[in-house]
């Protein structure tokens, strides 16, 4: 079995999350790629895919969330990603167990849950959405019509892992505000779920966004257990890192050579190449893990590779009529380096501060 080096690793992810050379692809069809941008925050997916295309616009997701072509939706990992309505069909079905899961074991609402039937109180809160959607306060409060005695949040959490529930539109519209409100998929779409989703095709298109990978890999991505049983059925090229780790990927997955030129690139908080592997060594060091998940209720920051990696973060303040972008370095940076962040810094910032009368880049040191 051949061996793989760290940085061919990291270049072979790079090129595959569109990060080596921006593409050309649609919005729609770069979230298809990615098997979803991780979404619980509404706005962040739109920097993920101004970073990975040519000239995106925010108008082309904005108007894909309102015309029903993608949607938000709780998926990998129990989070809100960012799918296309097709997978939000496929890929519901297939994480369904983990949302199972999560009713029984669930710290903060399991207990509240104890002894109610799962079938009756989705059927309750079916039948209260197909009235309009409902807000998660206005779904506990419907269903705690029927179940007086229960937290009316533990209800709504249970609606939300036992149905495909949608965060539909404004919500996460760019240049709109909105709460989130709830319809499920099959009525906001106007299509089932799939009744047979291969687990098959879901590794596979994994690998293409995110391998080479292990098993740990794919299921830290999903969330699922059990997948090598599933990945050795498929017959699959694999190579080893340097400690001994399998690592499985398609034949023809690109695999640029390992010194190819990494550009400086700024990903959104909660991007999905910083959570989608057991070992995030591809992409960061074990003290920039550390720091990047050392953070207050679980919100990550924007962060930046440089050659590939992650070498800080970034955030912008605004004023009534100015932005600033700050960058921290985490690591000792060339100035050649810092040219180039400012530069695609200020691109960032003049695209989620389009309006701004003046704008700015800052270097914290």
């Amino acid at each position: 079995m051949n061996t793989t080096t760290l940085r061919a690793t990291n270049r072979a992810t790079l090129a595959r999350q569109h990060l080596l050379a921006r593409t050309e692809q649609t919005a729609l069809d770069t979230i298809e790629h990615l098997v979803g941008m991780q979404a619980q925050a509404p706005f962040p997916p739109y920097t993920g895919l101004w970073t990975r295309l040519r000239d995106f616009q925010p108008d082309e997701l904005a108007d894909a969330l309102l015309n029903r072509h993608v949607v938000r939706i709780a998926l990998m990992r129990g989070t809100v990603h960012l799918v296309t309505a097709a997978d939000a069909c496929y890929l519901r079905p297939l994480i369904q167990p983990l949302l199972d899961r999560d009713l029984r074991t669930n710290t903060q609402h399991a207990r509240h849950l104890t002894d109610l039937d799962p079938t009756t109180i989705a059927d309750t809160a079916r039948h209260a959405l197909a009235e309009r959607p409902h807000t998660p306060k206005e779904l506990g409060a419907a269903l705690a019509q029927h179940w007086p005695d229960r937290s009316p949040a533990a209800l709504t959490h249970a609606a939300r892992g036992l149905l495909p529930l949608v965060q539909v539109p404004p919500r996460a519209v760019w240049g709109r505000a909105g709460h989130t409100a709830y319809q499920t998929a099959q009525h906001w779409l106007g299509r089932e779920l799939d009744p047979a989703p291969d687990p098959r095709r879901m590794i596979t298109r994994y690998l293409a966004a995110y391998g080479p990978a292990s098993v740990a890999d794919m299921q830290t991505w999903s969330g699922l257990t059990r997948l090598r049983e599933i990945t050795e059925t498929l017959d699959l090229p694999t190579t080893r890192t340097p400690d001994g780790r399998e690592l499985y990927d398609l034949p023809d997955a690109p695999r640029p050579d390992e010194d190819t030129p990494a550009p400086v690139r700024f990903l959104p908080e909660f991007d999905n190449i910083l959570l989608s592997h057991a070992d995030r060594t591809r992409i960061m060091t074990e003290e920039h893990r550390k720091r990047l998940f050392a953070v207050k209720n679980g919100v990550l920051p924007g962060t930046f590779l440089v050659d590939g990696f992650v070498h800080g973060s970034w955030r912008v303040t605004r004023q009534r009529t100015s932005a600033l972008l700050i960058i921290t370095p985490w690591a000792r940076t060339t100035d050649k380096d810092l040219t180039v962040l400012t530069a695609e810094g200020t691109r960032l910032l003049d695209f989620l501060a389009a309006t701004a009368e003046t704008k700015d880049v800052r270097i914290e040191t």
